[in-house]
Parts: C-alpha cells; structure tokens; sequence
C-alpha cells in the first residue's frame, strides 16, 4: 500500500488521458503495458541494487531515508496543493515534447511520473532492510501487483476522468496526498532515529 501510494498511478491518470487523446484504444493499451513494465523493472532494479549503489557513493542508508522522505513529502504536499504535474516535472515544455513522441511509455510516463525519485527511495528503503529470500520475493510480488493495478487504471483513466470529473480528481489527490505525507514523515522517523541513537551512545 505504501508503494501504490507514492507511485500514485491516479495522479498520472489526467497526464495518460491528455497524451493519449486522439490516440486510438490499441496505442493507449500498448503505452500502458510499456509504461507499467518499465515501471515494475526500474523500481525492482533499484530494490535489489540501490543498497550497492548508495554504498558506493558512501551515503549510509540512513541518509538516504531521510533525503527520500523529503522527496515524498514534498510529492505528497504538492498532491494536497494540486500541484501534482508541476512536482513532477510536467511543464508546458515537457507537455509539448510529449505530444510530438510516438513512444511516451517511458518518458514521461514511466519515469517520471510512476517511478519517480520517493518511489525509487523507498524501494532503496525497503531493500536495505530485508535479510531473507521470502522478504525479497514479497517486495518484488507487491511491484508487480502495483504495476498490473497501475496498467487497470492507466486502461480505464478516460472513463474515469469522465465521471470523476476535474473536482473528484482533485479530491482523490489530496486524500493520496494525505497518506504519501505520512509516509514520507514515517520514512524520516525511520532514517532519523538510527542516527540520534548513535550520537547518544556516543555522548
């Protein structure tokens, strides 16, 4: 549920059903598999190597949690504000280039806005701490499922759009946008109190 929540495939509905409006139901449904694959094996990549990747670059994981749980915040405030598009980088410019593509599976669709910078954090997150193989199967059965739930959606997003309407869309964000608050609030605690552990043992 927390993944579903920051990847937050209804906010990417309204930007699908814009880029996708003239478009006919075969390339919708094909840009919407593409997307959701793409999705499914970034956010599944960084799960199983983002803890080698940030090693690398000698940030501990805690550090990491705690930059990640900014990141979702500030997704999740921007959800509260309606300002989902602009958080993620969809400009006008962005829209534009989008329009002109054949090809808009992966960008912007896939990445930016299903598995963005608090989606990847998180799988970090949760990678750093497992340490069975049941673990890892779990995490990776959840992607999937939140990837096939995404495909449903991205499918049915102008019917959706319809008979929401722009005021349910905006009412569907800021509840989202209420629970990817907390758990990027959560995600800090997390990262946060390792740390201030450590500096008490210390002093």
């Amino acid at each position: 549920m927390a993944l579903f929540s920051v990847v937050n495939p209804l906010g990417a509905m309204p930007v699908f059903v814009t880029l996708t409006q003239e478009s006919s139901p075969g390339y919708r449904k094909a840009m919407a598999i593409r997307a959701t694959i793409f999705m499914a094996c970034i956010l599944i990549l960084f799960f199983l190597f983002g803890t080698y990747i940030i090693q690398f670059f000698g940030i501990s994981l805690e550090s990491m949690r705690i930059a990640g749980g900014l990141i979702i915040i500030k997704a999740g405030y921007s959800l509260l504000n309606s300002n989902y598009e602009k958080e993620k980088g969809l400009g006008k410019k962005v829209r534009k280039d989008a329009m002109k593509r054949t090809d808009i599976s992966f960008s912007p669709l896939a990445m930016p806005m299903l598995s963005g910078p608090g989606s990847i954090a998180l799988m970090i997150g949760i990678g750093g701490t497992l340490t069975d193989i049941s673990g890892y199967f779990i995490v990776i059965s959840a992607t999937v499922a939140v990837a096939l739930i995404s495909f449903v959606i991205l499918i049915v997003s102008p019917k959706l759009v319809e008979k929401l309407g722009q005021s349910g869309i905006v009412a569907l964000s800021k509840m989202m946008g209420f629970i990817v608050l907390c758990i990027g609030i959560q995600y800090i605690v997390n990262g946060a109190a390792p740390l201030l552990g450590k500096i008490f043992i210390q002093n």
